[in-house]
């Protein structure tokens, strides 16, 4: 076969800052200025004839269809033209996919020396590692197999392929894979039957791997593994099946006299399920169990601390202040913020005091504690105790926070919102911008093709400096590629640069939305951020699409309520979801009398969850600090904090400034 040229048959030129400059650090990227020996570095540009991709564009689609219809003649005369197109590895990379079965050496050695450690000749090299266990060519598996391009699969065969050519060392290294929580990939099922018929398996490692399912809730799993243990291992496996799915049979303690580890294991397990739902059993039955069994000492404090988290969830406070005074040991950070929280619940400032002064100390000094610090201090309203909690109060409105905004609130004084943006010399920025795979990567997103933009950049900045991944991210955002800037800022641990981290992205599409709503555009762009940071085609676990996020259901709902009709896919177009995700919100808002803590944890978690949160604090309203920070879920806590913190800062960024907490959601109680 004919190669063709691809115009970057070098390694991608990645700047390794500190063979260069030294250590240099970040800050000094301010106003920084570079050598003629970057520029020198550079990628050679392509003619000017072609600076205009548009008509490459065409022929890269006509070389897509070709390939697609496996008119290769076709695709190698399109090729010719495509020489300085910064996709024509796709193509090639395409190419040589949709012949592996009988591609040779040669071809793969040729695209991985032209293209060395970018994406593709990785993932081509884990595909040819795969094909080669197929055609059962083994000692080229050894050869071609890397280590640092593996995956569970091209594991298995490497291993095998060791076996096979008669390697018999490579059995020890098959309990690790065959050992996990999940089922492996069919390619190792050959592997694992040889492992286990050259006598590897044992109860031990059975019992390990069961109790792995079991705890990953993978039960048909847990049930093939049990399959392969020795009668009387397998009728405790059984046993401990059950209690899994009823841990109430614990009760009948007889059942569960047996000394031994496998038993503990049994117990502490059910237990920990029964805590899920009847704490007060729980603990009732372990201390009796703990009577009954010689548990080390690790599994009774993480036994113990497990029912505790669960007695304070479940409203039972005494049980776990009496579980925690009988053994101190219990009191792990996340115990004792729970603690915390229930004293917050319960307005209950003395405690608060109490298990704040109990946590670390490093923890003790987070703009989270020190705020509730403060809050208690106060609360005793002694001179002394309110001058301090002042003084505790302006440390921590010094930051930008969550935390910072509230202590300034109190305070009554402006919000400190630091805004120092980075700015990237114009050598290194055009460094950057000249590496292959970050013109690819650009490329691709042009053309729509957002995964494979997304995980050529990702690749590729996972190899940079930290200066070279600031000025990645600049680029990225000049493109209107937000997400990417904003993750460069998150890589760095640089949180200053307000402009990348919080952009005005699709402002009018906000600012139309805010128009046809009672919404203000900071919580919109606040909502988007959080949700996306401003993805157009983000998709969640759950279903979630776009920019602000929607589920289908939700947004089809809205929409009829607007006499509009979407589909799935309107949701990825930004316009759209901003829309709908926009009069959703203010569904919420209406429905939760403007209150924007309300409406953003309803946003997150649902309107009916939020009404079970304010049915259960009826009798007991507390102000809207304490409510936000004893949220049930941590995910909904923390997203609601971001969502008022971020409306701040996008009223610094829109030049309309906005107080933090409006005075309707400040005087009522929750």
């Amino acid at each position: 076969m004919r190669r063709i040229n691809s115009g970057f048959s070098n390694r991608p030129r990645i700047c390794h800052w500190g063979k260069v400059a030294g250590a240099i650090s970040l800050g000094m990227l301010l106003g920084l200025s570079f050598s003629a020996t970057f520029a020198a570095g550079q990628v050679a540009a392509p003619p000017s004839a072609i600076a205009d991709k548009s008509e490459q564009r065409k022929l890269y689609d006509q070389a897509q269809q070709a390939l697609s219809a496996s008119r290769y003649t076709d695709y190698r005369k399109l090729a010719v033209g495509l020489e300085h197109y910064p996709l024509l590895p796709y193509l090639e990379y395409r190419y040589i996919r949709r012949r592996l079965s009988r591609v040779g050496a040669n071809e793969i050695d040729q695209f991985l020396a032209d293209y060395p450690d970018s994406y593709l000749a990785e993932k081509l090299e884990r595909a040819w590692v795969e094909k080669l266990a197929e055609r059962r060519q083994w000692q080229n598996v050894l050869k071609y197999y890397r280590a640092d391009n593996s995956t569970s699969e091209l594991k298995c065969y490497q291993l095998r392929a060791r076996v096979i050519t008669s390697d018999q060392t490579a059995f020890d290294e098959v309990v690790d894979l065959w050992n996990v929580g999940k089922s492996q990939h069919k390619a190792c099922d050959p592997l694992f039957a040889a492992w286990q018929d050259a006598g590897y398996l044992s109860d031990d490692i059975a019992w390990q791997r069961f109790e792995k399912t079991m705890q990953a809730r993978q039960r048909s799993l847990a049930r093939y593994v049990s399959r392969q243990m020795s009668a009387p291992v397998k009728e405790l496996a059984d046993l401990y099946y059950q209690v899994d799915r009823n841990p109430k049979l614990l009760k009948q303690m007889s059942r569960f006299s047996e000394q031994s580890d496998r038993m503990q294991s049994l117990i502490l397990h059910g237990l920990q399920r029964l805590s899920l739902r009847d704490s007060k059993l729980a603990i009732d039955l372990w201390h009796r169990y703990d009577a009954q069994q010689l548990f080390n000492d690790e599994d009774r404090l993480t036994t113990q601390r497990y029912i505790a988290v669960r007695l304070l969830r479940q409203g039972h406070t005494a049980e776990t202040h009496a579980l925690l005074a009988s053994s101190p040991a219990l009191n792990t950070e996340s115990v004792i913020e729970s603690l915390v929280r229930d004293a917050l619940r319960n307005q209950d400032w003395q405690g608060v005091a109490k298990w704040i002064a109990a946590l670390p100390e490093a923890t003790q000094q987070s703009e989270r504690w020190r705020y509730w610090s403060a809050r208690a201090l106060a609360q005793t309203g002694t001179e002394e105790a309110v001058a301090k909690a002042r003084d505790i109060y302006s440390e921590v409105a010094g930051t930008r926070s969550f935390y910072g905004f509230l202590a300034s609130d109190i305070l009554q004084q402006e919000y400190q919102l630091l805004d120092k943006p980075l700015e990237v010399s114009g050598p290194l920025r055009d460094l950057v911008a000249s590496n292959p795979a970050i013109q690819r990567a650009r490329e691709l997103l042009i053309i729509g093709d957002n995964l494979n933009a997304r995980r050529e950049w990702y690749h590729t900045t996972q190899r940079m400096s930290e200066p070279e991944i600031v000025a990645a991210g600049k680029l990225a955002e000049s493109w209107g590629w937000h997400r990417n800037g904003i993750q460069a800022m998150i890589q760095v641990s640089y949180w200053d640069d307000l402009g990348t981290r919080f952009p005005l992205a699709y402002q009018e599409h906000v600012e139309s939305t805010a128009k046809d709503t009672t919404l203000e555009p900071h919580l919109l762009f606040a909502i988007a951020r959080q949700e996306s940071a401003f993805t157009p085609d983000a998709r969640s676990s759950a279903g979630a699409l776009g920019l602000m996020q929607l589920l289908p259901s939700t947004a089809k709902q809205t929409a009829s309520r607007a006499g509009m009709r979407v589909s799935n896919h309107d949701l990825l177009n930004p316009q759209t979801n901003i829309a709908l995700g926009g009069r959703y919100l203010n569904q919420l808002m209406e429905q939760f009398g403007g209150n924007r803590i309300l409406a953003a944890a309803a946003y997150n978690a649902g309107p009916y969850r939020v009404k079970q949160w304010l049915n259960r604090d009826e009798n007991t309203r507390v102000p809207y600090d304490i409510w936000i920070e004893t949220i049930p879920y941590r995910e909904t806590r923390g997203y609601v904090q971001n969502v008022l913190a971020y409306s701040v800062i996008y009223g610094y960024r829109l030049g309309d400034k906005r107080p933090f907490i409006r005075d309707l959601e400040a005087a009522n109680s929750l």
